[in-house]
């Protein structure tokens, strides 16, 4: 009787240190800072830019947007693309 219930507290220690045991720790850099940053201000938007593909042309507009904040509260910058075919002038 006595290790029926001590059963379930002995389940949910081992789960925990299980979960506890396997956190993967957070790594808080980039080999591409074209794409993120961290810290700092906002970086400036780069000009639209527009590429010649033929029959057609391809708008490219880049914006950076914050997409919240590392542990210890430095600001994670993203840099979203965003392309769309518009008519050659």
């Amino acid at each position: 009787m006595p290790l029926r219930r001590c059963l379930p507290i002995l389940l949910v220690a081992a789960l925990a240190a299980g979960c506890a045991g396997t956190t993967i720790a957070p790594r808080y850099t980039t080999e591409n800072p074209d794409i993120l940053r961290i810290g700092g201000e906002r970086p400036a938007n780069p000009e639209v830019r527009i590429d010649d593909a033929g029959s057609f042309c391809v708008e490219t507009t880049e914006r950076w947007n914050e997409h919240g904040k590392t542990p210890d509260g430095q600001m994670l910058w993203a840099k979203d693309t965003m392309r769309k075919v518009v008519p050659c002038k």
